[in-house]
């Protein structure tokens, strides 16, 4: 399945989604009745190397999981999956990581995060598997574990020559000296107006935020739009690439879906638009099915997707 012989290297969380289908979000105080309910592995690190994995990419998974019984059916479930879980550590005592996800009729989710087990990726964690990410031919990171971690992880990274691509998510601010390593970003519309104070909405307001990122040091900005599609970025020239129109179910795990399968085409030495149109195929393909991880989608799926486009054309 996994022929490309590059390597890439995901550091990043699991958790285990608790999706609950509402009408409409509760407000303060009230009780809504769900119409479906549904258990899924999820975690924005875990899906985005699911993603790279099922796509194509030679994908290592540097993570933490907790030692309850569920974890045994998240590492089965990684191996099916095809990546390499050796450096996937079980914390004693812990609890795997917990998303409580609410999705709307609009196809929206309002998420609460417990990470659990994920706070244990420390920054000895990182030096442990140090060799990992100096062997690796990119290192793929989200911010739901430790910053200081990731800091460490950069630094190794950047001494090998490892291409560093940052998902900043869920949005918050970093530390100036963070970002000038970054080599590719990956914000959406609220962490792009998190990282530069621009409020993003349109297209010209992520070329403003891309190129705000561009003064910071990140030589490469995709800047995902949802319905819009996204705003790409290099060096300061920016290009739209209009979203697939496909029917959206649940939007949960769209973006790590693009950020994995993104990983996949660049390791396949794709141009930077390329990639990002294979990558945006996929996550188009992810919005028309329920759950994180069981939506995302094979490389066959991918490219049976693709060439009905070509087709359609």
């Amino acid at each position: 399945m996994n022929n490309n012989h590059k390597q890439l290297v995901v550091l990043g969380s699991i958790n285990v989604d608790h999706l609950l289908n509402v009408h409409k979000f509760p407000q303060a105080g009230e009780t809504v009745t769900g119409t479906h309910y549904q258990l899924a592995f999820g975690g924005k690190g875990a899906n985005q190397a699911v993603a790279a994995s099922r796509s194509g990419a030679n994908t290592q998974f540097l993570a933490c999981l907790g030692s309850d019984a569920i974890a045994q059916d998240i590492l089965a479930q990684f191996v099916q999956d095809g990546m390499n879980t050796e450096a996937v550590c079980q914390i004693p005592e812990q609890n795997t990581g917990v998303a409580l996800i609410f999705v709307n009729n609009q196809a929206e989710n309002c998420i609460g995060i417990y990470a659990g087990a994920n706070a244990s990726l420390s920054p000895q964690y990182v030096a442990q598997h140090a060799e990992k990410i100096r062997c690796a031919d990119a290192l793929l990171l989200q911010l739901e574990t430790p910053l200081e971690s990731l800091i460490d992880a950069v630094k190794i990274a950047k001494a090998a020559n490892t291409i560093v691509v940052l998902n900043p998510a869920p949005a918050q601010k970093l530390p100036e000296d963070f970002l000038q390593q970054i080599d590719l970003i990956t914000p959406n519309e609220t962490e792009a107006s998190a990282l530069t104070g621009i409020q993003v909405y349109d297209l010209q307001s992520a070329e403003q935020a891309a190129q705000h990122l561009h003064q910071q040091g990140v030589g490469m900005v995709i800047i995902t739009l949802g319905e819009q599609g996204i705003w790409l970025s290099q060096q300061g020239q920016g290009q739209h690439i209009p979203a697939f129109k496909v029917h959206a179910v649940d939007t949960t795990g769209a973006g790590d879906t693009f950020n994995g399968a993104l990983m996949t085409a660049l390791l396949e030495d794709q141009n930077l638009l390329d990639a990002s149109y294979f990558a945006s195929a996929a996550a188009a393909l992810a919005v028309t099915h329920a759950g994180a991880q069981p939506s995302i989608p094979w490389r066959v799926q991918i490219d049976e997707f693709l060439e009905e486009l070509k087709e359609q054309d």
